[in-house]
């Protein structure tokens, strides 16, 4: 994430080196007002930076930006309360009633302690530790230790993707430890050397990737789409978005938005 921070700043600051032409300065003096948005925790280092980058091309434009999970993205725009919900995963029937907009691709990374030795998991082997069956390294070519499980809670769309495309019949064990954010599992992952999770590919600096069947999670290995856990990042809205909210979207999946995508090790919508 300290990456991620600093990339986002170096974007802005490259920003402003930039000189307005005069039809960006007409078109900031048209658009005004205050776009909320809140919701997945893995879009958020895109969001920010997306934010930043329009607030500068327009300047009578606010942009608040909130996480809370995929979960709380939906269900906030779908009662109003904020212009723009973000999720890291599709919209589920009952929240067929937004509208959707693709805005990256993202890799979720299956991490473990710098200093585990193990390397490289099946998605089997990965469905079975989570489901409990395997609860020691020892059975996955490590050391002898017990496997702590740290897990995304209900409402996160990094989960609902790692159930639908790891566990699929499987059910996450109780035992696991549950957190609300990429950043907690991180964090918490970086500080036990027992420890595997599962985060949006941004999230994996001061851990390990796990080669998964084989393939390195890297931006090349998701683009390629050699790599067999990517998903597609989404904002949304409640009906057809007012003017501002419209601008900033189509700004998002424009080739200056996308330009930020790949900046940030987000994958580009098209490859």
């Amino acid at each position: 994430m300290k990456v991620k921070r600093l990339l986002i700043t170096l974007i802005i600051l490259g920003s402003l080196l930039v000189a307005p032409t005069d039809s960006t300065m007409a078109a900031g003096d048209e658009l005004s007002g205050t776009i909320k948005e809140d919701g997945s925790t893995s879009v958020l280092p895109l969001a920010e930076a997306f934010a930043l980058r329009f607030m500068k091309l327009h300047p009578r434009v606010r942009v608040i930006y909130g996480g809370g999970g995929s979960g709380t993205g939906a269900k906030d725009c779908a009662k109003g309360q904020v212009d723009i919900g973000a999720t890291s995963r599709e919209l589920k029937i009952s929240e067929a009633d937004l509208i959707s907009y693709p805005i990256a691709r993202d890799g979720v990374a299956i991490i473990v302690h710098k200093d585990n030795p193990v390397d490289e998991l099946s998605l089997g082997e990965v469905a079975r530790v989570y489901a409990g069956e395997i609860t020691n390294w020892e059975e996955v070519g490590g050391k002898s230790g017990k496997i702590r499980l740290y897990s995304r809670e209900e409402g996160s769309g990094t989960r609902d993707v790692f159930e639908s495309k790891v566990m699929k019949e499987k059910d996450i064990s109780g035992r696991a430890y549950f957190k609300k954010s990429n950043g907690e599992i991180q964090t918490a992952v970086a500080r036990d050397p027992g420890s595997i999770g599962y985060v949006s590919l941004g999230y994996i600096e001061g851990t390990k990737a796990l080669s998964i069947e084989g393939v390195k999670c890297t931006v090349e290995s998701c683009k390629k789409g050699d790599y067999p856990l990517v998903r597609r990042l989404y904002f949304h809205t409640k009906g057809t978005p007012d003017e501002p909210v419209k601008a900033f979207i189509d700004f998002c999946r424009s080739e200056e938005g996308q330009k930020i995508v790949e900046q940030l090790d987000y994958i580009p919508l098209t490859l």
